[in-house]
């Protein structure tokens, strides 16, 4: 009987990369809901431009 792979808690896991994605995802769509609101860039709106 083979003993079971342990997976790995941290780094570039696909469960990790998968989240990572879709929270890119989600912070561009929020990006594009500000510029068509506000009429701005994401980075006039924060004051930083």
């Amino acid at each position: 009987m083979q003993a079971k792979k342990e997976e790995a808690k941290f780094g570039f896991t696909p469960s990790a990369e998968n989240l990572n994605g879709r929270a890119a995802m989600i912070g561009f769509v929020a990006a594009l809901i500000t510029e068509l609101v506000t009429g701005q860039g994401v980075l006039h709106f924060l004051g930083l431009v």
